[in-house]
């Protein structure tokens, strides 16, 4: 990511700013530690990229922040009462795309369609679809292949596009993410949401100008007339940045400068629990890691030694220390935000230095004498500006491991080129995060558990394949019966915690800070939504 310096930090930003002059006050620069992979907005389902969409593009549903699934693009929905496989959703009229051309059930079809391509990155939230019927200009129904009750809860992310401006643009399919392709949307965009693109500069700065157009306006405060996200990296620069007034909120403060920023005058800092795990996985599947210096065989591959590391890892220590408090330990890939969560599954296995020695020990990796007593060594991939202190939990990662006799070198990069690489399945072992905007425990299962395919397991880097688990959460997508399914969710979440593909360490917490008087409250999904928020005072 490219590194700014503060004169052409400013200089950028008020050039940019030039022509709202006689508001200047409504401005809003707002900092992230990383920036949006794509402007495409069904290319890489990462939350930088989807909340940089959100200011452009919409949804039919999104969820408030209370956690409430709320109108946006379809004002009504339903199961149809004699077809139970069939939603309908009411489209809501009078809804402009930045072109002045009109939003139509023939842009929400295409829409679901593109969504549903392979270089898509939201296409396993679809799978369950069997076709897309439009039934007036202003109402479409989705009917599924058995009844899907959930179908709507996993819509907040499926973006509308217009079908013309992507025909006209190349764009009539998503960008390959993975492969680091780019077609009309990449840089580019054209939505119904609140702003419009002015400019794109990736890793240096978007600008965006509110849409005199937006049908909702009268509905909600619009009182940010320009929006300018300015991705800064390094966290003393990110700080620095909004203390000097060079920008006005900071999405992603660091641990360690909540306290000054709450004390620091004309700041407000909000913190809240984010609907978010932290964990670490590894690649259970290669008959040898790449990355170690065990030849033949493949140590994750032993359920024995991924458990001594469940065990080895010391999390109170992690959250109290590294954290700083703003996480909650946790022990399996699931928050209590969702349904299926369980606080028995979610229990921290206690650390456990000794018997995790002893495991490796029986595993047979015993300590190398002359080699410093290492048992074997691996490479430990992780972000350093993705996540909440990310690459200072890995550093802790990495001590913890030497105590039993793992050697972990960590190699830390950027998050553009770091979940790319997990995509492609190239890494060993490595540091992910997981939101689960579906507020349901299958998102988890499906995305990161499932066999590879080209609909499922999108995000399993692990290699980890159980046809027989496979078919058991694909049928929890249409699984009508509550008390049932909340069995079935219980059952696979528990054989997977065992299992121990991953290493859950917390569920992080969030913090925003501003300036200017703008008031940015916490979302659980770590989003945020220009449109809702508002000035003091005013």
């Amino acid at each position: 990511m490219m590194r700014l310096g503060f004169k052409f930090l400013a200089g950028a930003m008020i050039a940019a700013a030039t022509f709202v002059t006689a508001v200047e006050a409504r401005t809003v620069r707002w900092a992230r530690s990383v920036d949006a992979q794509t402007l495409d907005p069904m290319s890489a389902n990462i939350g930088p990229t989807s909340n940089l969409a959100h200011q452009i593009y919409e949804p039919l549903v999104i969820r408030g922040y209370d956690g409430k699934l709320v109108a946006t693009l379809a004002t009504e929905w339903r199961i149809l009462p004699d077809d139970p496989t069939v939603w309908e959703f009411k489209l809501r009229q009078g809804v402009k795309f930045h072109d002045g051309s009109d939003f139509t059930a023939d842009d929400a079809i295409f829409s679901f369609e593109r969504a549903r391509k392979p270089t898509s990155d939201y296409r396993g939230l679809l799978t369950s679809i069997d076709s897309v019927i439009k039934v007036d200009a202003h109402t479409i129904r989705l009917k599924t292949k058995a009844p899907n009750p959930l179908l709507v809860e996993n819509l907040t992310n499926i973006f509308m596009m217009s079908k013309a401006w992507a025909e006209k643009n190349n764009a009539l399919e998503p960008q390959n993410i993975r492969e680091r392709a780019e077609n009309g949307a990449t840089r580019n965009a054209m939505g119904t949401g609140p702003f419009t693109l002015v400019s794109r500069e990736p890793d240096v700065r978007t600008v965006m100008r509110q849409f005199a157009g937006y049908w909702g306006k009268g509905q909600f405060p619009m009182q940010v007339t320009e929006l300018i996200v300015v991705p800064i990296q390094q966290d003393a620069t990110r700080i620095a940045a909004l203390l000097s007034g060079e920008v006005d909120v900071v999405h992603d403060v660091p641990v360690q400068d909540i306290a000054r920023l709450q004390q620091s005058q004309g700041i407000k800092v909000t913190t809240g629990p984010e609907n978010r795990v932290i964990f670490l996985g590894f690649n259970v599947g290669d008959a040898e890691l790449k990355s170690s210096d065990i030849k033949g065989k493949n140590p994750f591959a032993d359920v024995r030694v991924r458990n001594a590391i469940n065990i080895a890892v010391n999390r109170e220590a992690i959250t109290r220390v590294v954290m700083r408090g703003q996480g909650q330990p946790i022990g399996y890939v699931g928050s209590p935000f969702i349904s299926g969560y369980s606080a028995e599954l979610a229990a921290v296995p206690r650390f456990d230095p000794a018997a995790a020695n002893r495991a490796l020990d029986e595993a047979g990796y015993p300590r190398r004498a002359g080699e410093g007593n290492t048992r074997f060594s691996v490479t430990l991939q992780c972000t350093n500006n993705r996540y909440v202190s990310d690459e200072n939990i890995c550093q802790a990662v990495v001590a913890m491991l030497g105590q039993v006799g793992i050697r972990a070198n960590l190699v830390a990069k950027p998050a553009a080129q770091h979940f790319p690489e997990l995509q492609r399945q190239e890494l060993d072992f490595f540091l992910v995060g997981w939101g689960i905007p579906t507020y349901d425990a299958e998102y988890i299962l499906t995305f990161l558990y499932h066999t590879r395919t080209a609909n499922n397991g999108t995000w399993n880097g692990t290699r980890y394949s159980n046809p027989a688990l496979d078919a058991r959460m694909l049928a929890l997508q249409t699984m009508a019966d509550v008390p049932r399914r909340n069995a079935e969710l219980a059952d696979i979440q528990k054989q997977l915690r065992d299992q121990a593909i991953y290493i859950p360490l917390h569920m992080q917490s969030i913090s925003h800070a501003s300036r200017g008087g703008i008031e940015v409250p916490v979302h659980p999904d770590a989003g945020a939504w220009f449109k809702l928020f508002r000035f003091a005072g005013s």
